[in-house]
């Protein structure tokens, strides 16, 4: 058995079948830079769909200094809010004519590494990154030259574009929303605290007690991964000693997680103990009951992330959106 791969059809095929050039072949591909009479036109649009040719792009790229491709690096596609970022992120994308290319690092820096370096040489034409820690590889993306734009909270010298809301003072109204209801008792689920975002999270709780005359209780900060399983695990924890009236959780995977190991016990939200979480997203409004939630404008994000790209990304620059508090019925409301 023959098991060698088919040979590639090429432009000296077509031109073969279509009885031109293999210069006009490539004037009617590229549409010129040399006019082709109509009726030579379309004898070479028929060869070309008789011999099954493609245009080779990864060619074509090298001679236009453009890949025409995008790449984004998450920590978790898993995620809902990441999925919706990427979706909302490849619709803009296409719009301005570039694919845009996946990289999941599953949570691991090292993976997160590798991902970065084979975009980079792939010669994408722009990188959108959100980061595992809080140490981003900015300097391998920076001696690449390729613009980047960060989709997360960075260190204000890193000097390079990003797009944001303010976590912290979100993670301050959603924590003053349950004071606001009277839960003077308020715990909150930290995601890992190697991650800058984990970090202004838990600081925008503190902000809100404090500001309420509250001393924050070190025993009711639950550390724990943005998962459903992470959230599962810190409310096992939370229910084993005297538990706070509410919590705040610093994803809505981990709200999604504490229902579940809740339900377990036989402990009812709002009635036992209220939850509002950050990055809500459609399964926040459909969870029982409905999660009072953080979000944050995806499809406004994508929009100027993917500009910002499309402009080259050459100065530093960050743009700050304003995030949206979703009342629903698991704080009490």
């Amino acid at each position: 058995m023959d098991n060698q791969p088919a040979r590639r059809i090429t432009r000296a095929d077509v031109a073969r079948v279509a009885g031109t050039s293999v210069a006009v072949v490539s004037y009617v591909i590229n549409k010129g830079p040399r006019p082709v009479a109509e009726a030579t036109r379309l004898r070479v649009l028929a060869a070309i769909e008789q011999t099954g040719y493609r245009p080779n792009d990864i060619a074509r790229a090298l001679a236009s200094g453009s890949t025409q491709t995008y790449g984004l690096v998450v920590p978790d596609i898993s995620n809902p809010f990441f999925a919706m970022l990427a979706r909302a992120l490849q619709r803009e994308a296409f719009s301005h004519a570039r694919v845009l290319l996946l990289g999941d690092a599953g949570d691991d820096r090292q993976r997160e590494y590798e991902l970065i370096n084979h975009l980079l040489n792939r010669q994408v034409d722009g990188l959108l990154y959100t980061s595992v820690d809080r140490h981003p590889w900015f300097e391998l993306i920076r001696s690449s030259r390729t613009p980047c734009v960060m989709i997360d909270t960075i260190d204000s010298q890193a000097g390079i574009c990003a797009i944001r809301v303010d976590e912290r003072d979100a993670a301050r109204q959603a924590t003053r929303h349950l004071l606001q209801h009277g839960y003077l008792e308020i715990g909150i689920f930290v995601g890992p605290l190697t991650m800058l975002n984990a970090q202004d999270r838990l600081n925008g709780w503190r902000d809100a007690l404090r500001e309420a005359g509250i001393t924050p209780r070190e025993e009711w900060i639950f550390e724990a991964p943005y998962t459903r399983q992470g959230g599962f695990q810190a409310t096992q924890k939370m229910v084993q000693g005297p538990r706070p009236r509410a919590i705040f959780t610093s994803n809505e995977q981990q709200a999604l997680g504490c229902l579940s190991a809740l339900a377990e016990h036989r402990l009812h939200v709002p009635d036992d103990l209220a939850i509002i979480c950050f990055n809500g997203t459609q399964q926040s409004e459909f969870s029982v009951p409905p999660l009072s939630a953080v979000e944050q404008p995806i499809d406004a994000m994508a929009r100027q992330a993917i500009a910002m790209l499309a402009a080259g990304a050459a100065q530093p620059e960050l743009h700050e959106f304003a995030f949206q508090l979703h009342i629903r019925r698991s704080c009490g409301c």
